[in-house]
C-alpha cells in the first residue's frame, strides 16, 4: 500500500531539513543562504504589491515569506501558488528570447515552493518548482516537476548525514561483477577513474581514494538545487536533485535525476528530447540528444551521447561520441567514436583514439561461467565491422581487427597490427605494422583530428594523440624482440633443431635473417604462441617488412624528439646539445593514465605518497598530473634516446657528430616516405575502379568527394615535411654534422 502522508497546508515549504540534522543555532535556510550569491537585497512586499499579486490570482499560505528586490514588478507575477520562503529578484517588462522561444520576464502559472530567483527570470507553466536557487535571465517553461530533496547529492557517490553505506552510488566499470567499482564525483578525470580501477589488491589505497572523495564534498543535508545564469529549460517532465551550471539548454527531457550538469559560457552543455539520465555527472560542453538513456555514468567534458545511445555503469572520456548503441560497465578514455546502433561494448577498458564499427560486439562473455571477464584495448583500438570478441582479451596500441567472429580469447602484443580470422585455413593471421604499410592516411589523420577536436577548457591532463609516443614506441621495442624470436624459432623449426637453441640464440638467428635475408624470412612459416587461447596456428605475415620498419620508426621518433628539443631550448651547436642532453638513459615502462602517458616509476611514487599521507586529496592528484605534463617533453626525449640505443646501439651523447647527422637526415627520408604513404593510401580511393564506378565522370567524383590535390590534411602534411626538412638541413649544415 502506498503511504500517503497528510500535513497542514501552512507547513508546505517548511522543515526542509529535519531538526536532527540542523546545527545548533542554525535555521533550515543556512545552506541556502550560502548558495545564493546573487547579492540581491530582498525585502517584504508592500501593500500595493500584495494587492496586485492577489488580483493576478496568486496565492500564498504566508505572504510574509514572499520577499522581493527593490526593482520588483508585481504585475509580472500571475496565477502562481507560493509556499515557504520565496525570494524574487528584479522583474523588468522585457521578454526573453532563445532559439525562437519568446517569453515575458516574470512568474506565470506555476507552483513555487521555497525558491530563490535572480533578476529577470521567466518561469512559465512550471507545475512544481521546489527548493531551487535560480540565477539571472533563466527561462523555465512548460516543465512538470523540478524539485530538490534535503539529501540531494547531485550525482556524487557520497553519503549525507544519517545515510547508510548500502545506498552509496558506485559505478561498476571495466567488470560486470563490480570488482573494479569506483565512486563517481564531479570533476573526476579519466586518469582518476583509471587509477582507482587498478591496484585492487591494495585495500589501503582503495580506502584512500574513497576518503579523497568523501572529503571533497559536504555531507550536510539541506543543499538546494541550482540553475545557473542564462540557462534555458523547456518542455521537460521530471528534474529532481539536479545541479545545473550557467548557459545550459535542456529541452524535452523525460527524466533527469541525481545529476550535476556542468555548463559555462565557454562550454555550454545541452540535453535534448526524450533523454533519461539518472545518477551521473555531465561535463562542460557536453551534448545529449534524442532518446538517450544513461544510468550511473560520467561524461567528461565535450563528450556526446546521441540517437538513443545507452550508457550504463560507464565513464566516457573527453571529446568522445557515442550514438545509437549500448555501452555497459566500461571505462573509455578520451577521443572515442561509436556511432552504430548494432555495436555493443561491455566490461572493457578502451584507452582512447578508438573507433567501434557497425556490428562490433566487444565483450560477449558467452565463453565464461560468470560475469567477471574484461577486455583491454590499447590506444587506437579499432574493431572492424561485425567483430565479436570474447573475454578476456588484450590488445596493444592501434590494433585493427578485421571482420570476423573470433572464437577464443586474444592477447595481441604487437602494435599497429591487422588481426584477421582466416576461417578457410582455421588460422589467426596477424600483420604487424599494417597501418604504415597500407593505410598511413588513416593513421596520421587519426592523430591530427583528435588534436584538432580537443575542445577542453581545463586541460589538467596532458593527452597524447601522436601515434609515435612512449607507449607505442615501448611496444615497438618489445615487438622487435618478439619478431626476432618468432623468426628464429621458425628457422630452427625448419631445420628441426628448436631444442638446441637458447632464447638469446633464437633472437640472434631471427635478427640476422631479417636483416640480411628478408626474402628468405618471408618464405618461412612464422608462428606466434600464446596469442590466442586455442590450439590453432597464429600466423605472422610480412614480418621482415615490419621488423625493418619498426627499427626505422624508432630512429625517426628519436630524431623528431631531438629536433623538437633543439628548437624548444634554442640550442645552436653540437657541443651545446651534448651538454643539454641527459646523462642517464634508462628505457622505462610507461602507463596510459586516462590518455596521459606517465612513467611507471612516477606512478609508483604517487601511490607511495598516497599511502604515506603526503598526497591526501584528488586536488593534489590533479596537481601531480600537471607536474607530469610539465616534465613530459623531457621524459619523452629521454625515452626516445633510450629506445634508439636499445635497438640500434647508437648513443647520441657518446657518438660522433657524423652519426647524429646521419640520424637526422635519415629521419627526413623516413618522413618523406611516410608523407608519400599518406598520399598514396588516400589516392587509392581515387583510382579504385569500384570506387569510381558510382560516378559518371572524374569531374562528378571530384565534385562529390573533393579533388585529391585539394585535400587539406595532405597539404598540411606536405608543408610539415617541407619545414622539417629545412630545419634538419639547418642543423646538419650549420653544425657541420655531415
Amino acid at each position: 500500500m502506498n503511504e500517503i502522508k497528510k500535513s497542514p497546508i501552512n507547513s508546505l515549504g517548511y522543515g526542509f531539513i529535519d531538526s536532527r540534522y540542523l546545527p545548533k543555532g542554525k535555521d533550515e535556510y543556512y545552506l541556502r543562504n550560502l548558495q545564493n550569491r546573487s547579492g540581491i537585497g530582498y525585502r517584504q512586499l508592500t501593500a500595493y504589491e500584495l494587492e496586485v499579486l492577489v488580483r493576478n490570482r496568486n496565492t500564498s499560505a504566508n505572504w510574509n515569506d514572499v520577499l522581493v528586490s527593490d526593482s520588483f514588478t508585481p504585475e509580472l507575477v500571475q496565477n502562481c501558488k507560493f509556499f515557504g520562503l520565496v525570494r524574487i529578484g528584479t522583474l523588468t517588462p522585457y521578454y526573453l528570447e532563445f532559439h525562437n522561444l519568446r517569453r515575458p520576464v516574470g512568474l506565470y502559472n506555476s507552483t513555487i515552493i521555497s525558491c530563490d530567483f535572480g533578476d529577470n527570470v521567466c518561469i512559465d507553466n512550471t507545475n512544481y518548482l521546489s527548493h531551487y536557487v535560480i540565477g539571472n535571465d533563466v527561462m523555465i517553461v512548460n516543465t512538470n516537476e523540478m524539485a530538490t530533496t534535503d539529501h540531494a547529492k547531485f550525482g556524487n557517490g557520497i553519503l549525507k548525514e544519517g545515510e547508510d553505506e548500502s545506498i552509496r552510488i558506485w559505478m561498476e566499470v571495466c567488470n560486470e561483477n563490480g570488482g573494479r567499482s569506483i565512486i563517481p564525483f564531479n570533476g573526476m578525470l579519466p586518469g582518476d577513474a583509471w587509477l582507482w580501477t587498478r591496484h585492487r589488491e591494495d585495500a589501503a589505497l582503495q580506502e584512500k581514494f574513497k576518503e579523497f572523495t568523501s572529503a571533497a564534498f559536504d555531507n550536510r543535508r539541506g543543499y538546494y538545487g541550482k540553475v545557473g545564469d542564462r540557462t534555458v529549460i523547456k518542455n521537460c517532465k521530471i528534474i529532481k536533485d539536479v545541479w545545473i551550471g550557467s548557459d545550459a539548454y535542456l529541452k524535452g527531457a523525460n527524466k533527469l535525476k541525481n545529476l550535476t550538469i556542468n555548463s559555462s559560457p565557454g562550454a555550454m552543455s545541452q540535453i535534448g528530447e526524450g533523454c533519461e539520465l539518472v545518477n551521473g555527472i555531465v561535463g562542460f560542453g557536453c551534448r545529449v540528444f534524442y532518446g538517450v538513456k544513461a544510468v550511473r555514468f560520467i561524461m567528461a567534458s565535450h563528450s556526446q551521447l546521441k540517437y538513443g545511445a545507452r550508457l550504463i555503469n560507464s565513464y566516457l572520456g573527453n571529446n568522445a561520441t557515442i550514438s545509437c548503441c549500448e555501452v555497459l560497465n566500461s571505462l573509455i578514455f578520451p577521443a572515442h567514436e561509436q556511432h552504430h546502433n548494432n555495436s555493443f561494448l561491455c566490461a572493457a577498458l578502451v584507452m582512447g583514439q578508438s573507433n567501434m564499427a557497425a556490428g562490433a560486439t566487444i565483450g560477449s562473455n558467452h565463453n565464461s561461467r560468470s560475469a567477471d571477464g574484461e577486455i583491454i584495448g590499447g590506444r587506437g583500438f579499432w574493431p572492424g565491422l561485425c567483430v565479436s570478441l570474447k573475454h578476456n582479451s588484450r590488445f596493444a596500441s592501434f590494433i585493427l581487427l578485421a571482420k570476423g567472429d573470433y572464437p577464443a580469447e586474444l592477447d595481441i602484443p604487437i602494435p599497429f597490427s591487422l588481426v584477421s580470422n582466416d576461417v578457410s585455413k582455421d588460422e589467426l593471421v596477424v600483420m604487424p605494422a599494417y597501418w604504415f604499410l597500407h593505410n598511413m592516411y588513416a593513421l596520421a589523420r587519426n592523430s591530427w583530428k583528435y588534436i584538432d577536436r580537443d575542445k577542453r577548457i581545463e586541460r589538467i591532463q596532458l593527452l597524447e594523440y601522436d601515434y609515435l609516443a612512449p607507449d607505442t614506441v615501448s611496444e615497438i621495442v618489445e615487438s622487435i624482440a618478439i619478431l626476432e624470436r618468432c623468426t628464429g624459432l621458425a628457422l630452427a623449426r625448419q631445420s628441426e633443431k628448436v631444442s638446441r637453441h637458447t632464447e638469446e640464440e633464437l633472437r640472434e638467428m631471427g635478427a640476422s635473417l631479417l636483416e640480411h635475408s628478408p626474402g628468405q624470412a618471408e618464405e618461412l612459416e612464422i608462428l606466434a604462441n600464446g596469442w590466442e587461447n586455442s590450439d590453432r596456428k597464429v600466423r605472422l605475415v610480412k614480418v621482415a617488412q615490419a621488423w625493418s620498419l619498426f627499427r626505422e620508426l624508432i630512429a625517426y621518433y628519436a630524431a623528431c624528439q631531438l629536433m623538437r628539443f633543439i628548437a624548444e631550448k634554442d640550442i645552436r651547436s653540437y657541443s651545446a646539445l651534448l651538454q643539454a642532453l641527459p646523462a642517464s638513459l634508462v628505457l622505462q615502462r610507461w602507463v596510459n593514465a586516462g590518455g596521459q602517458l606517465i612513467r611507471e616509476t612516477e606512478l609508483e611514487k604517487l601511490i607511495s605518497q598516497i599511502h604515506s599521507g603526503k598526497v591526501k586529496s584528488w586536488e593534489q592528484v590533479h596537481q601531480w598530473y600537471g607536474h607530469q605534463g610539465e616534465n613530459y617533453s623531457m621524459d619523452k626525449l629521454v625515452h626516445a634516446l633510450a629506445a634508439l640505443k636499445a635497438t640500434t646501439g647508437l648513443s647520441v651523447r657518446k657518438g660522433e657528430p657524423e652519426a647524429l647527422g646521419h640520424l637526422l637526415r635519415q629521419s627526413v627520408a623516413t618522413k618523406e616516405e611516410l608523407t608519400k604513404e599518406i598520399y598514396d593510401s588516400r589516392a587509392k580511393d581515387y583510382s579504385n575502379p569500384f570506387r569510381k564506378m558510382v560516378y559518371e565522370s572524374t569531374e562528378e567524383m571530384n565534385a562529390v568527394v573533393g579533388r585529391l590535390q585539394d585535400n587539406g590534411f595532405i597539404r598540411q602534411e606536405k608543408e610539415a615535411l617541407k619545414q622539417y626538412r629545412a630545419a634538419v638541413e639547418q642543423v646538419v649544415t650549420g653544425w657541420k654534422l655531415a
